[in-house]
């Protein structure tokens, strides 16, 4: 008796603490996948939805440039100063350490001094045009969480195209376009997300807002990420619930954020005239300091960790899932039909846990964790579902007037409908209801 009072008194302290928990749980933040708690019948597991943390994902990206011999040094050439485009006794020399300017100083850690960055060719072909295509590579499925960020040490270009791909490169849609005139370089309206609305966030855009050609303070390129989720969650984000709830019922939108890969088309360097000046091409180049890209790996909410081994980033899958984005149920626990988690309802969302084949069971017919009794069946000792008395079977998933062939025409309200799994899958639990005498 003392026993079962103490578990109560357990069970009503959590559903308390659960409540006077401070804000952010309200929000949903999905850090945990599992926890045990008390019941009438003891210790169960309670499977909730689940996600890894937010992180900085340029430390687990491969970058590569098209073309491939774009980068300044090779052979050494003069460039002009940012600050001063006539001061053009610069040097980028691919062999001496000091003066390279290789493409991982795009994603390096740096101090104020000195500075570093990736740096291009200057535009010495001038009128051929000046085309980098830069490309980061994460071989894994990342949902984008915040801003992404590039920083310029040259000018920001004059045309630029952020794209984004959903198959690891094989088919790219542009993400925002940037230019200083977005109806001469793109043939589109010239916009900001400021424009945009709940209806409208998925639109893609031309800005002129970043383009402002070949100034010492202007050298930040944004995608806005935040100020999307916004329109959702509120100007300060404080109302998750609404942005998760949006992300749960909307595949387009939750597809926006995802990414397997990112690229950056730079079409045309920072002229900041009318005109290109053709007696100092040395003028004309792209520079890129740092790039950032702040996300978490896709786990389709089975997962809260995301392992980086040989080079490659893994979901460590939870609810009996498996795959690099837990996409699907583990051998032996396709009992049904593989789905991912849901954010709702919040705080804790719908983990919709793989459960074991009927195939598989074996003598643990229920357990009141992945194995529920249906229709209001108990699960008992785990060897049988007491049933109630209208109905029958291995789950109590059939009516007792359908074995008789006596369900009259109000009597089947509630039954599962013909050819449904569980009906299909009967035959295959004779054999563990012989041996436990049902």
């Amino acid at each position: 008796m003392y026993l079962s009072r103490f578990l109560s008194i357990h069970a009503l302290w959590v559903t308390v603490s659960s409540v006077l928990q401070p804000s952010p749980l309200v929000w949903g933040h999905y850090d945990v996948c599992k926890t045990q708690i008390y019941t009438e019948e003891g210790k169960v597991w309670d499977y909730m939805a689940c996600q890894p943390e937010s992180t900085d994902m340029t430390k687990y990206l491969k970058v590569k440039l098209d073309p491939p011999d774009i980068t300044c040094g090779d052979p050494p050439e003069t460039f002009c100063a940012m600050g001063n485009p006539y001061m053009c006794n610069n040097e980028c020399d691919a062999s001496t350490p000091e003066l390279a300017h290789p493409p991982e100083l795009m994603f390096d850690f740096e101090g104020r001094h000195p500075s570093t960055f990736w740096q291009s060719a200057t535009w010495k072909e001038y009128p051929k045009p000046l085309q980098v295509n830069i490309t980061l590579s994460w071989s894994k499925t990342i949902e984008l969480t915040d801003n992404i960020v590039i920083t310029f040490e040259s000018g920001r270009p004059d045309q630029m195209i952020l794209e984004k791909s959903l198959d690891y490169g094989r088919t790219w849609q542009p993400y925002q376009y940037y230019a200083t005139d977005c109806l001469d370089a793109f043939h589109m309206d010239p916009k900001s997300v400021k424009d945009l609305s709940q209806h409208t966030v998925l639109e893609i855009i031309c800005t002129e807002e970043y383009s402002t050609g070949y100034t010492t303070n202007s050298k930040i390129i944004h995608f806005e990420i935040k100020d999307r989720f916004a329109f959702f969650a509120g100007p300060r984000l404080r109302n998750m619930a609404s942005l998760y709830g949006q992300l749960d019922t909307t595949k387009k939108l939750r597809d926006f954020f995802t990414v397997t890969d990112l690229r950056i088309r730079l079409l045309r360097p920072a002229v900041g005239e009318i005109f290109v000046d053709e007696l100092h091409l040395a003028r004309y180049f792209y520079a890129i300091s740092d790039i950032k890209v702040r996300g978490r790996c896709k786990c389709n909410l089975h997962a809260t960790v995301c392992v980086y081994d040989n080079s490659k980033l893994t979901c460590e899958c939870e609810h009996n899932t498996t795959g690099p984005d837990c996409g699907k149920c583990k051998k032996n626990y396709q009992g049904r039909p593989w789905s991912p988690g849901s954010y709702l309802p919040i705080p804790k969302g719908t983990a919709n846990t793989c459960i074991p084949s009927i195939s598989s069971i074996g003598t643990n017919v229920c357990d009141n964790e992945l194995l529920h009794c249906q229709n209001g069946g108990t699960c008992h000792n785990n060897a049988r579902c007491l049933c109630p008395a209208a109905y029958t079977g291995i789950l109590c998933e059939k009516l007792r007037c359908e074995e008789a062939g006596s369900c009259g025409s109000g009597a089947g309200q509630g039954a599962a409908p013909h050819g449904c799994p569980a009906l299909l899958l009967l035959p295959a639990l004779l054999g563990t209801a012989s041996a436990l005498g049902l």
